[in-house]
């Protein structure tokens, strides 16, 4: 009974992140906002796949696509690489103390809100002639995932046995030798989970985006997107096409990379 009560909790919360989904997908590839207001549910009389096309080249989605596939991976990677690093050094290096003191205060920038750091960020962001460049996102990105990033890897580093580590630095591995070759291997699992959770966040963030980057060329999806809504507030088949765009690329990350991602996590649970 208790199973079936929470396979209906699980199938209900399903239906409630896939009906405004199939709507926008259905919507999308309806001929126009007659279509969708008389048949909002059903299956469109037939497919209009040209939403698509004018929504990417029209509105400029195709170029705001790419700045945020752009931006995000780079800061991804650039917060995977330090929080790797740091994560290693906490962790495996002999300096319980310090170790102890640089892992709390790195993780006090947890409670941090971002939004208290907008002002002197783009005041730091100017005086260091990064404004209206994908720097003034990418370096910020990438700093404020680093708390969250390090806290995950570092669960997950803990456990790793140091009987490995014993064994490669007597057949004549250094530190880095040991990172690169015995730990990253090993915690491929974590970093595959922090990289998704900060490509997935970098991807939707917009307040920094509208901020920090004026010209249209170099837009993020996220903040092009309030622009092809305000030039197209009339035709909601291609505004439902320019969601799609944005939607995608998370569900095709999550699909290929679903297992890696839920053992990252059950890892660094267990483990750390």
């Amino acid at each position: 009974m208790k199973k079936i009560f929470s396979h209906m909790i699980l199938m209900s919360y399903i239906l409630v992140i896939l009906i405004p989904f199939v709507f926008v997908l259905f919507s999308s590839l309806k001929e126009n906002n007659i279509e969708i207001v008389t048949n909002p549910w059903g299956f469109p009389s037939t497919f209009h796949f040209d939403n698509y096309v004018m929504a990417w080249n029209n509105a400029k989605i195709g170029t705001y696509f790419f700045n945020s596939f752009y931006i995000s991976v780079v800061a991804s990677l650039v917060t995977l690489g330090f929080g790797a690093a740091t994560s290693y050094a906490l962790t495996r290096m002999k300096f319980i103390k310090l170790s102890k003191f640089f892992y709390t205060f790195i993780l006090l920038g947890l409670v941090i809100p971002t939004g208290s750091l907008l002002v002197p960020l783009y005041k730091l962001i100017t005086d260091f002639h990064l404004y209206n460049t994908h720097l003034a996102l990418i370096l910020p990105y990438a700093t404020f995932a680093l708390p969250v990033s390090i806290y995950i890897i570092c669960a997950f580093m803990r456990a790793i046995p140091s009987e490995l580590e014993d064994a490669a630095m007597i057949d004549g591995l250094g530190a880095f030798g040991l990172f690169i070759k015995i730990i990253l291997p090993i915690s491929i699992p974590p970093l595959v989970t922090v990289f998704i959770l900060n490509f997935l966040g970098n991807w939707n963030e917009f307040v920094m985006a509208n901020f920090y980057l004026s010209s249209e060329h170099l837009r993020t999806l996220p903040v092009g997107m309030v622009g092809f809504r305000d030039a197209f507030n009339t035709n909601y088949a291609q505004l439902s096409a320019g969601i799609m765009f944005s939607v995608v690329p998370v569900l095709i990350i999550y699909s290929v990379l679903q297992e890696k991602i839920i053992e990252g996590v059950t890892a660094g649970s267990v483990k750390g």
